[in-house]
């Protein structure tokens, strides 16, 4: 069943996908109702799942699940990512292709958008100062509602980054 996010508990569990490009404001809005609209019926062993979505910044779904109301199975996490691939394949067929696994590190830029460093080129971004250990970034990893409401934008030297800025200091 869906319900808003702000009725999620703290303790709700969250997954953050984060899309490999900005989605226009026509295409997040698709993507929140076709997944409000999933959501609706998502279920664990025949057991309705307490859960909501969110798109922010055009740029990240924010799928989170209450595990207190009922838990989610393997099987209907599988099927919560078939969801959000099936969005992204009728967004492909609309226009530009777009991925919500991407992996980059996405930090916060200026006018609300979202700016990205490949993984491939994070040690290059470190060593030219444009990622420090004071960075902001958006932390896609993180687990509960709770997380995510306090503080899912980060420092980089709080976050797996830590080890490149010990590598650059030595």
């Amino acid at each position: 069943m869906y319900v808003d996010f702000d009725q999620l508990p703290d303790t709700a569990r969250v997954w953050v996908y984060q899309a490999n490009r900005p989605l226009t404001d026509q295409e997040s809005a698709q993507v929140n109702t076709g997944m409000q609209q999933s959501l609706t019926d998502w279920a664990a062993h025949g057991q309705a799942l307490r859960a909501s979505v969110q798109v922010i910044n055009n740029r990240f779904v924010v799928l989170g699940v209450d595990e207190g109301f009922h838990m989610p199975s393997g099987c209907s996490i599988d099927a919560s990512v078939r969801m959000l691939a099936t969005l992204a394949q009728q967004l492909g067929e609309q226009g530009a292709s777009i991925n919500f696994t991407d992996r980059a590190v996405a930090l916060p830029a200026d006018n609300g958008v979202v700016d990205t460093i490949l993984l491939p080129s994070v040690k290059a971004a470190v060593t030219a100062g444009r990622l420090t250990p004071d960075t902001l970034i958006y932390d896609t990893l993180v687990q509960t509602a709770g997380a995510f409401r306090t503080g899912w934008q980060v420092r980089a030297a709080d976050t797996w980054l830590k080890r490149y800025f010990t590598a650059v200091a030595a």
